[in-house]
């Protein structure tokens, strides 16, 4: 099972689904905001900066988080 259905009737969270879940299984719900706001141009801008991520990682040219917050902090 990889995502659930909710309805909020009166402030609380109605599921009515069957589950395979044992009972007293605790469950962390988020909310899916189904989408985004951006234009396709936007969109595009997007696609291309993930591209071009993935080609430098896949050629590992990438550099460790931990330099590069602190190349970033130091601009400040």
């Amino acid at each position: 099972m990889s995502s659930l259905r909710a309805t909020v009737r009166d402030g609380r969270l109605i599921l009515d689904q069957p589950t395979s879940l044992p009972d007293g299984t605790t469950l962390d719900l988020v909310l899916d905001d189904e989408g985004d706001d951006l234009t396709p141009a936007e969109r595009k801008i997007l696609d291309d900066a993930i591209a071009k991520a993935w080609a430098s990682a896949k050629a590992g040219t990438l550099r460790p988080a931990d330099e590069l917050i602190r190349d970033l902090r130091a601009r400040r």
